[in-house]
């Protein structure tokens, strides 16, 4: 029963609403200031041409087809794994400040960005696409096992001696805090293979011979139905990995992915060393000129009109991401549907979480011509079905009493009146753990034209103008870092009021 002189269970329902309003005004505040014209003359034609596509797939139109299946693997397979093992190395030290920023500034720059920085270097190698997957998902690793080793029970690691020697502090790891932690680890970092698997097809559109280069290839030449076949072989790679991705085989699909695409690349040392040191150098300071007069044409020019239609894109992008989440959590609980129903709404929810954004931005471009509008529909559709997953398997757990069971309510008052206050703090969680993420895509999305950051770091890289490129990228990745910041304050005050309502319950 909750404590009368603190209300810790009202305050906390408090602490909800109030978060959900500010997210929610943030957005729609947004949305007279943003581009959402649908620019297509004939977007229904064009729609229909898809959609008649989608139904007569061509499997045997694309050229070296199982070659693109297998880069995409092995890029994934060797990007995650290399990832997984640093980050697990520097999750040990996470509860150091330095170890904490240097993830967060990894992550922050999405993989996309990382390879265009790589091809300037190695071209279009094996190895630009490793490292492209690398870098970036070891942030992500060691921030996410960091948080796993840090909130494992304590119980086990106090009833071991203590003492400061290293030897007892490896004990401590391996025999107490590992093995408590390791359901979990091997569980996200399984999900993160799928990730993986989602970022090596949008590699493909920076010319990498993934899937995703075949699939901009036959979209920008109308050849839909060879766009869906390939989009039809990645659905059913990832709907079956949890019959070929396990753990025991892994190791042998690592040897032969090393085998089939070892990370090999023409090193040219001078082209490096002049990369590192002259082309991405600012042109002032090269050539005696002044800086910031240089830095303010760059920022009134690009860095705040970049800024400014991303951060539209990802406050609009969360609140439908909300939205959508809300009506399509349902398709996977079996109070709303009976289980063919179920197996049709989870078949719907595989392929909208499967389809990077990428992809779905591109095809949306396609339809309603270039604006904010198909990159918006793009990230709420992808991350709605995401989060829409989530919350449908926590709603799967749920226990209702007798008398709330679905003989007592209609359907609409089941969901409103039992289900979804039991799912919406956890709900609400997961919109702020992807609010991050959809930050980081909303700027990888101006590759495809779109004006969000991303579009003036490819500008950049087009004109080889490296030096711009490397401050637009910083700046994508501060405004990262500050939602990433802000998003984890929010987290830590829903989390203190879990606590206050455990404590006073």
């Amino acid at each position: 029963m909750a404590n009368a002189a603190t209300g810790a269970p009202n305050n906390r329902a408090a602490e909800f609403r109030r978060i959900t309003l500010l997210l929610a005004l943030a957005a729609l505040v947004c949305l007279p200031w943003a581009d959402l014209e649908i620019t297509q003359l004939s977007p229904g034609a064009e729609l229909g041409r898809l959609l008649a596509g989608a139904l007569s797939p061509d499997f045997f139109a694309t050229e070296y087809l199982m070659e693109a299946i297998a880069t995409t693997l092995a890029f994934a397979l060797q990007g995650i794994a290399l990832a997984a093992v640093t980050g697990l190395l520097l999750s040990l030290l996470y509860r150091y400040r330095p170890i904490r920023v240097m993830a967060a500034l990894l992550r922050s720059v999405h993989e996309l960005f990382w390879a265009l920085l790589f091809l300037q270097l190695f071209g279009l190698s094996s190895l630009t696409g490793v490292l492209a997957l690398w870098i970036p998902y070891t942030g992500i690793f060691t921030k996410v096992y960091g948080e796993i080793l840090e909130e494992v029970d304590p119980a086990a690691e106090l009833a071991l001696p203590h003492d400061h020697s290293l030897g007892n502090a490896v004990s401590r790891l391996l025999y107490a805090r590992l093995p408590l932690a390791w359901p979990h680890i091997r569980h996200y970092t399984k999900y993160r293979l799928e990730c993986g698997l989602r970022s090596s097809v949008v590699l493909g559109f920076v010319g990498l011979p993934t899937l995703g280069y075949h699939l901009e290839t036959a979209f920008r030449q109308g050849l839909y139905g060879e766009a869906a076949a390939l989009l039809y072989l990645f659905y059913l790679i990832i709907a079956t990995m949890k019959w070929w991705c396990r753990a025991a085989l892994l190791p042998l699909y690592l040897a032969v992915a090393l085998w089939y695409l070892p990370p090999l690349a023409q090193i040219n040392g001078e082209l490096i060393l002049q990369f590192l040191t002259q082309d991405i150098v600012p042109a002032p300071l090269k050539s005696g000129g002044e800086l910031w007069p240089w830095f303010l044409r760059l920022w009134q020019g690009q860095i705040l009109p970049g800024l400014t239609d991303t951060l539209l894109l990802s406050q609009m992008a969360l609140l439908l991401t909300a939205l959508l989440t809300l009506a399509w959590f349902p398709l996977r609980s079996h109070w709303f549907f009976s289980r063919p129903s179920r197996a049709l709404g989870q078949l719907f929810l595989i392929i909208t979480r499967s389809t990077p954004e990428f992809v779905l931005a591109f095809v949306g471009l396609l339809v309603f011509g270039p604006s904010l509008l198909p990159a918006l529909l793009a990230l709420g559709i992808h991350n709605g079905a995401i989060i829409g997953h989530l919350v449908g398997g926590f709603a799967q757990g749920l226990r209702l009493r007798p008398d709330d069971t679905p003989a007592g309510y209609s359907r609409a008052g089941l969901y409103f009146y039992q289900v979804l206050p039991r799912v919406y703090p956890q709900l609400i969680t997961w919109l702020l753990y992807r609010w991050e993420i959809i930050q980081r895509e909303t700027a990888i999305l101006g590759v495809l034209g779109i004006t969000t950051l991303g579009f003036y770091i490819d500008s950049a890289f087009e004109e080889f103008r490296f030096d711009r490129a490397m401050v637009l990228i910083g700046a994508a990745a501060l405004l990262n870092v500050a939602v990433d910041a802000v998003a984890r304050a929010l987290r830590a005050r829903l989390q203190q009021g879990d606590r206050l309502a455990r404590r006073d319950a």
